[in-house]
């Protein structure tokens, strides 16, 4: 798809040019609204953390200055038309006119020259009555590392209005935000025209620039779960007339496209997302000049990933943590989160999908998760889901992953990680150098197919996983604790290290690690789990240089 799909959001919301395209009668159709006024960057009034809430609420605990990145908080009005989006048939004006104000973040690169010039746009999750960024917390890294400018957009009632909402959460900082028109609109038909407006003011600003000196030159749409839904509708039935957004990420849900969507659509699936058929995700479509989906085996809707980096601001911010925290009590039937790292697959979607809506090669297909007749999946001895894209955590595991799970709440999604002991481990890899190469093997594998980046190493799951494999063993008594201190160390500095890139000081300090598992580590079982993994790291260190 060339650039030319970006002529109509000039006009802001492409309102006129829906309208037009729906051949609605003149009595519906929406008027050329106004561009909406873009009041900012809103200043913090208080410290980040402060119960006073004078900053931008889940505000990051990234050091964005680190990676020469800005986050500001820009405030959005106007009018807004409201759409019957079904999903199903292109959009129906309902009625129009309707003011609001609402808000987004921005988290940029400062200097232009290290912008790529694709704004990542996320549609808010609002299904725990607050804003949640789920694709920000899944593959910041990535964006940071690649010079991608992240936007979240509020668009819907319950993250403004609802009683842990914006408006509640901050009266002073928010308390001017309002997506009903005065309490007139009573449901979430504002938020397709308020999205759309939302892009308009990014890529083509009419006053203040939320970008600030960034020209954006691809706009990519993206929402996970509850706003994957949203997004499903969007580009459904908003989308093929007001030519807004470059492409779309539908992550973790979003049933059959219809024929009219001419937009690059890309749906990331995990395997719960499939064997639950999580808003329409088994609902499988060929792959299309338009269309790619990529499932990945044994991860899950609400993973390891997500529950760590969200649960530390949820408790700053909500005064709760999400189910399966690290350090408060476990109510899933089993360990709770997938370790498989989906996030590595969404990080290369992102730069496929950008290149795809400026008019390059589409991404590559990739084998879908087997599934029963019965439509579960297939699973293999160990009950490791067959098929899907495919990493090492799932084909080389030190745990036994499934996207499934039991339990109250949100149990059914999170998915689960059981863990598997030393001895276990020593029987499936007697032999050290195997394991790495079977591990080097098939991240070469992922990295050759195109769904995980080329710089792989660079991903922190790799020196999380073994600090943590440690950490369990220093529980456990099997590792003393200070050495464990010293090879959780040793693995957070070469985590540093290969975020800058710095692949020989990170393979240095890797290797300090593995040494004091092989030298200080007395349980002979334990001290091979440890040296195993981190020997792995610098096997896919290795893989990443020699790539």
């Amino acid at each position: 798809m060339s650039v030319s799909r970006r002529r109509a959001v000039a006009a802001g919301t492409g309102l006129t040019l829906l309208a037009s395209a729906l051949s609605l009668p003149a009595a519906s159709a929406a008027p050329d609204s106004p561009d909406p006024a873009v009041t900012g960057p809103v200043p913090a009034t208080t410290a980040v953390g402060d119960p006073a809430h004078g900053y931008p609420f889940l505000a990051t605990d990234v050091d964005l200055a680190d990676h020469g990145y800005v986050e500001q908080e820009f405030f959005l009005s106007g009018e807004a038309t409201r759409y019957d989006a079904d999903g199903a048939s292109d959009a129906e004006v309902i009625s129009t006119g309707h003011e609001y104000r609402t808000r987004m973040v921005v988290r940029r690169p400062t200097d232009p020259g290290a912008f790529n010039g694709t704004v990542i746009t996320e549609w808010y999750n609002v299904s725990n009555q607050w804003d949640q960024e789920v694709d920000w917390f899944q593959t910041h890294e990535h964006l940071l590392r690649e010079g991608y400018a992240w936007v979240g957009v509020s668009a819907q009632r319950a993250g403004v209005h609802s009683g842990t909402g914006l408006r509640s959460w901050s009266p002073d900082r928010y308390g001017s935000l309002d997506l009903t028109d005065g309490g007139t609109v009573t449901d979430d038909t504002l938020s397709w025209d308020v999205f759309s407006q939302a892009v308009g003011a990014v890529r083509e600003p009419a006053g203040t620039a939320p970008l600030g000196p960034l020209e954006a030159e691809t706009v990519v749409a993206t929402g996970h779960s509850q706003s994957a839904g949203r997004l499903w509708s969007y580009v459904n039935s908003v989308d093929p007339g007001g030519d807004v957004v470059d492409a779309v990420v539908l992550h973790g849900g979003g049933g059959p496209l219809r024929d009219a969507v001419e937009t690059p659509v890309l749906k990331i699936n995990s395997e719960t997302d499939v064997a639950i058929d999580l808003l329409g995700a088994a609902q499988r479509q060929p792959d299309s000049d338009t269309l790619r989906t990529w499932e990945v085996a044994g991860a899950s809707h609400g993973d390891w990933k997500l529950i760590t980096d969200y649960g530390r601001l949820r408790i700053r911010d909500i005064g709760t943590a999400p189910g399966g925290y690290p350090g408060t009590p476990q109510t899933c039937d089993e360990p709770s989160g997938s370790r498989v790292p989906q996030h590595m697959v969404q990080g290369a979607a992102y730069d496929h999908v950008a290149d795809w809506a400026a008019g390059g090669d589409a991404p590559p297909s990739a084998p879908a998760i087997d599934l029963l007749a019965d439509g579960s999946v297939d699973r293999d001895d160990l009950g490791l889901g067959r098929g899907g894209i495919r990493l090492a955590a799932q084909e080389v595991p030190v745990r036994l992953n499934s996207g499934l799970n039991t339990g109250p709440g949100f149990c059914f999604i999170d998915g689960s990680s059981r863990p598997v002991d030393d001895a276990t481990l020593a029987a499936w890899y007697p032999d050290e150098e195997q394991y790495v190469d079977e591990v080097v093997a098939v991240t070469g594998a992922a990295v050759e197919a195109g769904y995980v980046p080329a710089d792989v190493a660079a991903d922190p799951s790799w020196y999380t996983d073994v600090a943590e494999l440690v950490q369990d063993r220093v529980e456990s008594g099997l590792v003393r604790e200070q050495v464990g201190a010293r090879i959780v160390d040793r693995m957070h500095r070469a985590l540093e290290a290969a975020d800058d890139g710095d692949w020989n000081a990170a393979d240095r300090w890797v290797r300090q690690a593995h040494t004091f598992a092989e030298r200080q580590v007395r349980d002979d079982l334990a001290s091979a789990s440890v040296a195993r993994s981190t020997a792995a790291v610098r096997g896919v260190l290795a893989l990443t240089v020699d790539g």
